[in-house]
């Protein structure tokens, strides 16, 4: 089986959907009876399995680029001959594999991975949401099937009138993030106290992340905690907070994260929250808000969820400081198992076998 994935959300200091991509090709490059391929507006990755089709810088938007066409993307497609095409965003390049797969009569999934509409009413208000549930609708509506990473975004969009819609959590990699990568020469590099209590947060420095919620936090809870961000995008320059410029060697990021005591996220618009997930896999316990895809990995079992209709700052301190008077030793392990029910090694041969029902094959994938 050939399986093509076709997305502008793959840049040098990308996250979630760059991983998700990278985890895909490493399971079916093991595995002889598969091949993959990837049709990017960058150069973010390189080799024979890559087609690059002509694209312009997008501002603002951390590396990402936009094509400047559908056309050259159908082309390149249509040249790779895939069984199956997945669109892993909802811009030019999903009109592109709708156009190809149609050509080609093969399949074409849709991988929700980002809110369009949330995002849009936070820019440009309730006229803004409702035309891209308009546009949401149009387009994912033509996949044969559309995988959402979350039961919050299946609901989303099965509202929206949108079918054929399956719930698909994306996964960690178990084996690379995990407690043992704890590295204490990192409390050096960062420069804090040996008795600092250090909260991480892992992603883009973007508005929806809602970082004033984690100064607001880190104010409450004063002198003798330090928050570690570690990513791309504006930031405070404060005396308790640590800027760590992106991190895409995964070992790497898994030995600071294991050395924090507590991975915090304000954000409120997750489409599923890799981010926490890799937290808990490296045993550290997580604060979020209990809203969209973070209120489905998060509660008192791993961390605490805290409401989002009230002063997050606040809540957010409170259950920091809960979390750290409590032996942290059974919410590491609670995090840490928690995290090992979507190791990558589960997770992909779900995909795969939706793959192969889609193009009609038989599947062995589910006992690798």
């Amino acid at each position: 089986m050939h399986v093509c994935d076709v997305t502008m959300f793959y840049a040098p200091q990308s996250g979630g959907i760059r991983r998700y991509l990278q985890e895909k090709r490493r399971w079916l490059q093991a595995r002889a009876q598969y091949r993959h391929s990837l049709v990017l507006p960058s150069r973010a990755a390189a080799g024979e399995w890559v087609m690059e089709i002509p694209s312009v810088p997008l501002p603002f938007s951390h590396g990402y680029r936009l094509p400047i066409a559908t056309q050259p993307a159908v082309r390149a497609l249509l040249s790779l001959r895939p069984d199956i095409i997945e669109a892993g965003d909802p811009y030019h390049l999903a009109w592109a594999a709708l156009d190809a797969g149609q050509a080609l009569g093969v399949p074409v999934t849709g991988f929700y991975h980002s809110d369009l509409p949330r995002l849009a009413r936070k820019l440009g208000g309730a006229p803004a949401e409702r035309l891209a549930e308009a546009y949401v609708r149009r387009l994912y509506s033509q996949f044969d099937a559309v995988l959402a990473p979350s039961t919050c975004m299946v609901e989303r969009l099965r509202a929206l009138g949108v079918g054929r819609v399956h719930r698909q959590p994306l996964g960690v990699d178990t084996a690379v993030f995990r407690p043992e990568r704890r590295d204490d020469a990192w409390r050096m590099r960062l420069g804090v106290r040996a008795g600092d209590r250090l909260l991480v947060f892992v992603g883009r420095f973007a508005p929806e992340k809602n970082l004033p919620d984690l100064y607001a936090a880190l104010d409450r809870l004063g002198p003798g905690h330090v928050l570690v961000l570690v990513g791309s995008g504006p930031a405070a320059s404060r005396p308790d907070v640590r800027v760590v410029p992106f991190i895409g060697d995964t070992p790497r990021l898994a030995s600071l994260i294991a050395n924090c005591d507590v991975f915090v996220h304000a954000g409120d618009q997750e489409t599923f929250g890799l981010a926490a997930l890799e937290a808990m896999a490296c045993g550290v316990p997580v604060v979020a808000v209990r809203a969209a895809a973070l209120a489905e990995l998060v509660d008192d079992e791993v961390g605490a969820a805290v409401p989002p209709e009230v002063p997050r700052g606040a809540a957010m301190a409170d259950a920091v400081s809960a979390i750290l008077a409590r032996d942290l030793a059974p919410l590491r392990l609670a995090a840490r198992r928690r995290a090992q029910r979507h190791d990558w090694q589960r997770v992909m041969p779900e995909i795969v076998a939706r793959y192969a029902a889609l193009c009609g094959q038989a599947t062995h994938t589910v006992t690798c």
